[in-house]
């Protein structure tokens, strides 16, 4: 990465880099990476010239906040940093209040994540899931509170209905409160979902699409593989080749981003994807992620390693351009199937509307 790459947030001022790095892996046992290992990773990033960092109050219990406060204050370079983190899940059990979109939790949270970051300032703060009952209206109006006190520079919605951030993004603007800039979504050549509502409304309100899981949990990276071992419920007979027990810990708290992965589906994608970047001289990972990151609105691209080998691979993906033939194929094997009302908007039933004549967009 160099620093002629680096993008507008949204309709913001802040520039942050086309790949960002995820502190979910940092701290924790098991698949997590350890202080030392997540020390050298960023490290790494930064000296790169990446400058977006991301976490949770959740990631790790608290720890990967804690460590990235940590590598700042080793490192000095708090304030060339764009530092993001989230709120929503529970801290503590038996506690509703401590979790939620609520306003106690808001602010609750963003305290407790002030102090483990040692700072006094996010830049970005993300709603990171809905939680399907508290008002839009109460949300956007603590996190503007939030931004007029000092304590979070812009705003970011993640895992929301297209639905809810529209609405989000229109009472900010009809009560002059600081607007979304950003939403982080799921999306990868494996998932494409977003490419029906989420997309279309982001580029039309102004808002940047920041993916997370581009690598599908690995999955476009080749850590899995098809066989004839394992069945995997209602998708034949699969079997997984794993580098580490990533895929294993994070099936085991019944996330549905995980349980989605291992289909045929996937895996005609995952053959199409190591074709075409045997074709290029690259690898599965930097091709998929030079396709998710350079495709319409998206800003930047979450990756989250447990490895600098990894980071390196990663930070190399856009280092390249995917001819227009590749991008095609890749494009076919992965297109999300129309569903309702989207179709009318095809071929076949659009023709109703242009009375078989063709027009394009001025």
């Amino acid at each position: 990465m160099t620093t002629q790459q680096y993008r507008l947030l949204g309709r913001t001022g802040l520039r942050v880099s086309p790949i960002a790095l995820g502190a979910l892996t940092f701290g924790g046992e098991g698949w997590h990476a350890d202080e030392d290992t997540a020390r050298s990773i960023f490290r790494h990033y930064v000296a790169a010239g990446g400058n977006f960092v991301d976490t949770s109050i959740n990631y790790a219990g608290g720890r990967s906040e804690e460590l990235l406060g940590t590598f700042m204050k080793e490192t000095g370079l708090r304030d060339r940093l764009v530092v993001a983190t989230k709120f929503a899940v529970a801290t503590r059990p038996g506690d509703p209040n401590s979790g939620g979109n609520g306003r106690k939790n808001i602010v609750a949270s963003l305290d407790t994540s002030l102090r483990r970051l040692r700072t006094d300032y996010v830049d970005l703060y993300w709603l990171h899931m809905w939680d399907a009952m508290t008002p839009v209206e109460e949300v956007m109006s603590t996190l503007d509170a939030l931004i007029r006190n000092g304590k979070v520079r812009a705003i970011g919605l993640s895992n929301v209905p297209a639905w809810y951030a529209a609405k989000a993004q229109m009472i900010a603007r009809s009560c002059h409160w600081e607007p979304v800039a950003a939403l982080q979504m799921e999306y990868s050549l494996a998932e494409r979902a977003i490419e029906r509502e989420h997309v279309p409304a982001a580029r039309d309100l102004g808002i940047g699409i920041v993916p997370w899981s581009p690598l599908a949990n690995g999955l476009l990276a080749g850590k899995y593989t098809q066989g004839r071992q394992g069945e995997v419920q209602g998708e034949g007979r699969l079997s997984r080749m794993m580098a580490d027990g990533t895929l294993d810990a994070l099936n085991a708290t019944g996330n549905p981003a995980v349980s989605k992965l291992l289909t045929e589906r996937n895996f005609a994608i995952v053959a199409v994807l190591r074709e075409c970047a045997r074709e290029l001289g690259r690898t599965p990972a930097q091709v998929a992620l030079n396709w998710i990151a350079r495709r319409p609105g998206v800003v930047s691209t979450l990756i989250s390693v447990t490895r600098s080998a990894q980071l390196e691979d990663n930070l190399r993906a856009l280092d390249f351009e995917i001819p227009e033939e590749l991008a095609e194929r890749l494009q076919e094997v992965s297109r999300p199937e129309p569903v309702y009302p989207y179709y009318f908007s095809g071929p076949t039933m659009g023709s109703l509307i242009s009375a078989g004549t063709a027009t394009t967009a001025g």
